[in-house]
């Protein structure tokens, strides 16, 4: 009986790992760990991302490339959208 039950553990054990591999490869390397919970001034901000893993956030990236994750469902996140979304967007040649 205790031989049966270390395979199984080595099994539990090995399956653990694994997922957790495929779970970092599939974070990008710039995810959203921490949320601020900061306003942020639209005018600084040049672009947005929409992340889901490893959670659901949005990252604003400034004028300067600094990148901050924010709530999606707060109000001024939304109305930061909807004004970067309106910009006109520079076409690159």
């Amino acid at each position: 009986a205790m031989g049966i039950l270390v395979i199984f553990w080595l099994g539990v054990f090995t399956i653990s790992t694994v997922r957790g591999s495929v779970a970092s490869q599939i974070a990008p390397r710039s995810s959203c760990i921490d949320l601020s919970t900061q306003q942020l001034d639209i005018r600084g901000l040049d672009r947005y991302e929409k992340h889901n893993v490893p959670v659901k956030a949005v990252m604003f990236i400034t004028k300067e490339g600094i990148k901050i994750c924010v709530q999606p469902d707060l109000k001024w996140v939304k109305d930061a959208i909807r004004h970067l979304d309106k910009r006109p967007i520079p076409r690159r040649p």
